[in-house]
């Protein structure tokens, strides 16, 4: 990865003017100018890790170029820095067309989300709310005060079945306790694709929501234990939703990253016929009825 930076109307003297830190996953620029530092570039969000004990620059006339030794040398990077667009562009060669399915608290949300991620990624955008109350002629409220919760829920459960064979489609589902992802009985199908958990919280920082999201987690939360990834959001406003996007395929780039096998397992597992044995995929033939866990996942996908 080359950087090239323009110097062309800046004084400088040399080398010794220029300061250059690289850190893994954040890059500083600065040149001394007139007594003082100027920042020329300061990022904390480079697009992947990078080898900073191998970083190199030197100067080319009026241009400051930057080589930067990446940690994976088969990812291409679309840019130097996890942009939107970057993120978007990289993110499809690392899911290669696997599902996203936006799961979690508020329908609202998980639909908003869903659509600036079907958007960017050039995927499918699909809603369950619209799906059901297409098939069942009436709103998801009037069939909750027909039917109850559970209904929709079932409902829900049976549509997520028929959605799983599909690739490259975001999937808003239900939230609230309508919503199948509320059953434990039903992510048998969610795991056909990459679930994201959408979750506001009363955190005032980043770090105390990770850690009210981790405690989740431990007390064994349902949607937080069984999700691939989780998002917290301090409030929720409609104008941020591909701020909230953006957080959420930046978390499931950092999943991929780190085990690239997750998709080709997804695809496997769809293969086999969803039958609930995510993440310790059973040889085929095996029955879930059987609950035999004494038989492990295999090695080569």
């Amino acid at each position: 990865m080359e950087l090239r930076l323009q110097l062309g109307g800046i004084d400088i003297s040399g080398p010794r003017d220029i300061h250059v830190d690289a850190n893994n996953t954040s890059l500083t620029i600065q040149l001394k100018h007139s007594g003082s530092l100027m920042t020329l570039m300061e990022t904390h969000s480079l697009f992947d890790r990078i080898k900073s004990a191998e970083t190199i620059w030197y100067l080319d006339d009026d241009q400051l170029v930057i080589n930067l030794k990446k940690q994976d040398p088969e990812l291409k990077w679309p840019d130097i820095v996890e942009s939107w667009e970057s993120l978007t562009a990289g993110s499809m060669q690392l899911l290669r067309g696997t599902s996203i399915y936006i799961v979690g608290d508020s329908t609202e949300i998980n639909q908003k989300v869903a659509k600036e991620l079907a958007v960017g990624l050039g995927y499918t955008p699909l809603e369950t709310k619209e799906l059901l109350e297409t098939f069942a002629k009436q709103t998801i409220d009037s069939w909750v005060l027909a039917e109850g919760h559970d209904a929709i829920a079932e409902a829900e459960g049976v549509l997520l079945e028929s959605l799983s064979s599909h690739v490259r489609a975001v999937v808003a589902t239900l939230g609230g306790q309508q919503g199948a992802a509320r059953r434990a009985d039903k992510w048998q199908h969610l795991y056909a694709g990459f679930t994201v958990w959408l979750s506001t919280t009363d955190a005032t920082d980043e770090d105390s929501a990770k850690k009210e999201a981790r405690r989740h987690v431990e007390d064994g939360s349902l949607g937080y234990a069984n999700a691939d990834v989780v998002v917290k959001l301090q409030g929720w406003d409609a104008d941020y939703s591909k701020t909230v996007a953006q957080a959420s395929l930046s978390a499931l780039k950092r999943l991929v990253l780190s085990d690239r096998k997750l998709p080709d397992k997804k695809s496997l597992y769809i293969r086999l016929g969803c039958r609930g044995d995510w993440p310790n995929i059973k040889p085929p033939g095996w029955d879930p009825s059987t609950a035999d866990d004494s038989i492990t996942s295999p090695d080569t996908l």
